[in-house]
């Protein structure tokens, strides 16, 4: 009996000491790094980038020197096959019976400047015969050098090189704002846990307060100075008391759990807020330097300037397809063919050369043309009126969310200070109560103006640190430490 005593002691002293390590204090700063790092919302952000940054790389890609090898390493024909014979003005059959082998080099090069592409291969092939002579002849192309051109004034390439790395800068500033749009959402969350602590606090403040008062009524009431309503009075705040704690105590469970699974962090894991005080005292954020710092910065105005190069490029598009173009390509190489592998690539005296030049001519499309043209250019302008209206919006914004945090630490201050004066007023009360000075209408009245204070502080707190948060996230600037919002892109590509 003595040996399971001890047992079931060591049992009780690992689980409580389990429970423990399950506590975890968790400031405001604490919790946004943990999201950043471990939460769904930083996974997908993350993923976004990535893809964004291959998306890139392909890009590149296009740039640099292109090389691939190409081969038929056999192929048999076993076939009869009909031909003319003009000096017979006939058709005869033939029949076939070879095999044949090719194999191939390529290398392919963009230029950017033109649009244009350079290209420099070598190939060889043999073909055997089994029929006739059943010889078998070797066919080299040493090397051949060749560029290909459009011109028609359209370089897709260039504009390309002009969106395509403003799109990937676009992407790096977006995962940075993700990070401060999770940093709000973790605000949110946070504050919501604080609340529902506060919330806790002032039930159980409440039901002792309540369960005092019912004792001292109680005591009154058998001496004869507390009428019978006014008992049943403290009884129905001590039974309300009672409820409010138990939702209290619901709400804490419900607002914990949810930020438990923001975070990442085990469903049994218990998490207790330290509540955070706004910044430094006199800390203001100036709205022009937040303005520019936005317009410079926020990866939506560079998306707007993607889009004005899009439709620009649209239009140019539009109309290089409409109008006067012409493809050429040209082609030079040196050839050799031989009976024997070895001599297929000895003095090559056959000079390749291919040109082909290709013109197109618009005579009459019955006003096509045009009307193309004309509707690329009407969404350029729509384009570029949205762009600028939303640049107006984007403004107008920044200044007022900047406007209202330079307030919102005023609002920090004196809520604080109505909080410790409500909670000063509450106390002189309770002792003027207890000692029969006042009624219980106005004991009640203090106890609501506590309440009241104690809720619009952490409202204040709250509003204050989600704009702060807003702020970084519209401009990417830190304005405490006067510095921009970067990433450390090089880790992400190692995970």
């Amino acid at each position: 009996m003595t040996r399971i005593l001890i047992l079931f002691a060591l049992l009780s002293i690992g689980t409580c000491s389990l429970a423990q390590q399950a506590d975890v204090m968790l400031t405001l700063n604490e919790a946004i790094d943990m999201a950043s790092r471990q939460s769904l919302d930083a996974f997908k952000q993350q993923n976004m980038y990535l893809a964004s940054y291959w998306e890139y790389k392909y890009y590149r890609s296009d740039m640099l020197p292109q090389f691939s090898i190409g081969a038929n390493p056999l192929s048999y024909n076993n076939s009869i096959r009909q031909d003319y014979v003009p000096q017979d003005q006939n058709w005869q059959y033939s029949q076939q019976k070879n095999i044949t082998s090719s194999a191939s080099m390529k290398m392919t090069q963009n230029v950017g400047l033109t649009g244009g592409s350079f290209s420099a291969s070598s190939d060889i092939g043999m073909v055997k015969n089994f029929l006739g002579d059943k010889t078998t002849l070797f066919s080299s192309n040493m090397v051949s050098i060749g560029y290909k051109q459009r011109l028609n004034g359209y370089n897709s390439l260039r504009w390309k090189s002009k969106i395509e790395p403003l799109k990937f800068e676009t992407a790096k500033k977006k995962f940075i704002q993700s990070r401060e749009d999770i940093a709000i959402k973790t605000t949110g969350k946070f504050f919501t846990l604080v609340d529902a602590q506060i919330e806790l606090n002032i039930a159980r403040t409440n039901l002792a307060n309540s369960d005092t008062l019912y004792q001292i009524g109680k005591g009154r009431y058998q001496v004869g100075t507390l009428t019978q309503d006014e008992l049943l009075n403290f009884e129905l705040n001590l039974m309300n008391a009672k409820i409010a704690m138990t939702r209290a105590q619901q709400g804490l469970v419900r607002a914990r759990s949810d930020l438990n699974i923001f975070l990442g962090l085990d469903k049994n894991t218990l998490i207790d807020c330290v509540l955070p005080k706004a910044n430094n005292s006199g800390f203001q954020v100036n709205v022009e330097d937040a303005i520019q710092k936005a317009m410079d910065n926020n990866p939506d105005i560079m998306a707007q300037e993607r889009q004005l190069l899009e439709q620009e490029s649209n239009v140019r598009y539009v109309r290089a397809q409409n109008g006067l173009s012409a493809d050429i390509s040209a082609m030079a190489g040196l050839n050799q063919k031989s009976t024997i592998l070895s001599e297929a690539y000895q003095n090559p005296n056959q000079f390749q050369n291919i040109a082909l030049a290709g013109v197109s001519i618009p005579i009459l499309d019955w006003g096509r043309r045009k009307g193309q043209i004309k509707m690329a250019k009407s969404n350029r302008d729509v384009v570029v009126n949205t762009v600028k209206q939303a640049r107006i919006d984007f403004e107008q914004s920044v200044l007022m969310n900047v406007m209202e945090f330079n307030l919102q630490s005023e609002m920090v201050s004196n809520s604080a200070k109505a909080d410790t004066i409500a909670q000063m007023g509450f106390d002189v009360t309770m002792r003027r109560f207890k000692i029969g000075k006042l009624d219980v209408t106005k004991l009640n009245l203090a106890r609501n103006d506590l309440e009241t204070a104690r809720r619009a502080y952490i409202a204040a707190l709250r509003k204050y640190w989600s704009s702060y948060y807003l702020i970084r996230e519209l401009s990417l600037y830190d304005f405490e430490k006067k510095s921009a919002l970067t990433a450390d892109f090089d880790k992400i590509l190692e995970q």
